[in-house]
């Protein structure tokens, strides 16, 4: 008589899947696999088994009909559902190694030292579920249209797209997906650009390191920015690339202030990080003036433009340049959504054929259906249609932000003229903005608490950043007074 699984052998997991179906399916493939079960074991009538998980048994029905489809299971005379003969995979039965005794691998010996970042942003993994979470960078789903985004995968999965897409390209990028970036995103910085001055990658952050990793030697000094992108720093470090830290002020970098020995600045001109502030046109002249006179580059990481709904943005610094010696990076992740993933990086041809060489070696290309995907959500017209929703939510719920901010004891330390999705902040200068994060997490309150941005922070650190982009505007206030309420306990707390 042929085996058959137990009922109690098939459990559902939430993690599995979103749906119902596709959890019962996990749970039935999972318990074939692991139960090493051969072809000919018998499944649990769709009766016996929707009984016990307490489930619908037409369920049951179409999910196996499902794996029978997939080659999973198969209907036999008289025995019912069963194991296929052409289950996919089954695990490998599990041997022994030898008994081999000795003192485990001392991984410390063998990891090169000093390769952890010492500054990291960390942001809960369930800042969902805090009430009012002021963290940048988070998306709204709220904002963002599903079916439209959907619609674009659908047509990039298409018969029509998939072989070209299935396909290694060998380092090359969509073309579909380039052709958007010259001839609409760019322009809309004052930047022109031909397909070979354009690397797709993966996010910003990708670009970052293959800039640095292609520039940054022993003897070149980098600068920049402090406060500043922690990644910044980390990328140089990792590259053990020499740097200064130049302070910024109200107008961010301060060209006259550069060592003369500079061969590498990395910067935020348009919107400084976590600062806001825009560099002056004066400044953008005298950076690119000093750039050509003393030869270095310059990497600009033009973020958050897309986001400007008080005022027209800047133009980028690299539309000012004539030299080539400006290396732009710009991205989709943070104006769609982070987990995207979907960034560019755009510099003289030479610069992105080793760039691109270089990113061969580490990952080939970013997937070419989710580049696809993006290319038909701009082309489209999707991806304008979203910042025009994207600038009405920010611009009401800055509104909001600026009026709370402003009926409590918190200091505006620097706002974006042009708009943005976070404020940076200061508290009294006894207050430090580290402690205030985990007081206010009780409160479920997240703030960015502010020493992360400084290479050489202030001891204590009041500053710190709050975002509004992923926060519904009707617990901002709430969520301000919160932070006021703890910030005047600590003002009156003894020592």
């Amino acid at each position: 008589m042929a085996a058959k699984l137990s009922t109690d052998a098939i459990f559902l997991r939430d993690a599995d899947a979103p749906t119902l179906q596709g959890r019962l399916a996990a749970a039935i493939v999972r318990a074939i696999l692991e139960s090493r079960a051969l072809p000919g074991t018998r499944l649990p009538s769709s009766r016996q088994l929707a009984e016990g998980l307490s489930i619908s048994r037409m369920t049951v029905t179409l999910v196996y009909q499902e794996l029978v489809g997939q080659g999973y299971l198969e209907t036999r005379p008289r025995s019912g559902i069963a194991v296929a003969s052409t289950v996919p995979h089954r695990r490998l039965q599990h041997s022994a190694g030898p008994d081999v005794s000795g003192a485990p691998l001392d991984w410390n010996r063998w990891l090169s030292k000093g390769d952890m970042p010492r500054r990291v942003i960390r942001k809960p993994s369930d800042w969902r579920s805090y009430r009012h979470p002021f963290i940048f960078g988070q998306p709204d789903p709220s904002l963002f249209d599903h079916h439209a985004w959907r619609d674009c995968a659908r047509r990039a999965l298409g018969t029509r797209d998939f072989a070209e897409l299935a396909a290694d390209r060998y380092g090359t990028d969509d073309p579909l997906l380039v052709d958007y970036i010259c001839s609409n995103t760019l322009p809309r910085r004052g930047i022109y650009a031909s397909p070979d001055e354009v690397l797709v990658t993966l996010g910003a952050q990708n670009a970052l390191f293959l800039a640095v990793e292609l520039l940054a030697r022993a003897d070149r000094l980098a600068v920049a920015e402090e406060p500043g992108y922690p990644d910044f720093a980390e990328t140089l470090r990792r590259a053990q690339s020499p740097t200064t830290f130049l302070p910024v002020d109200e107008h961010g970098l301060n060209p006259q202030h550069l060592p003369d020995e500079t061969r590498l600045v990395i910067a935020t001109p348009s919107h400084h990080i976590p600062t806001n502030a825009t560099m002056p046109l004066a400044r953008r002249q005298e950076l690119l003036r000093l750039a050509s006179a003393r030869d270095f580059v310059i990497i600009e990481d033009d973020y958050d433009f897309e986001m400007s709904y008080l005022a027209p943005p800047a133009p980028a610094l690299k539309s000012l340049d004539r030299d080539g010696r400006v290396i732009y990076l710009g991205s989709f992740s943070k104006s769609l959504f982070p987990g995207l993933r979907i960034g560019y990086m755009v510099a003289s041809a030479p610069l992105i054929a080793r760039a691109r060489a270089l990113r061969a070696m580490l990952l080939r290309h970013p997937p070419g259906h989710l580049q696809r995907i993006t290319a038909y959500f701009l082309a489209l017209g999707h991806y304008d249609a979203h910042l025009a929703r994207l600038r009405d939510a920010l611009g009401h719920r800055r509104a909001v932000l600026d009026q709370a901010v402003a009926d409590s004891r918190i200091v505006p330390e620097g706002a974006s003229a042009m708009g943005g999705a976070s404020l940076w902040l200061r508290g009294p200068d006894h207050v430090d903005s580290l402690e205030l994060a985990e007081r206010l997490r009780a409160e479920s309150v997240l703030i960015e608490p502010g020493a992360v941005f400084f290479e050489y922070p202030p001891s204590p650190c009041p500053l710190f950043r709050i975002g509004f982009g992923s926060i519904p505007a009707a617990d901002i206030a709430p969520g301000i007074r919160l932070i006021d309420k703890v910030l005047a306990e600590s003002v009156h707390r003894p020592g």
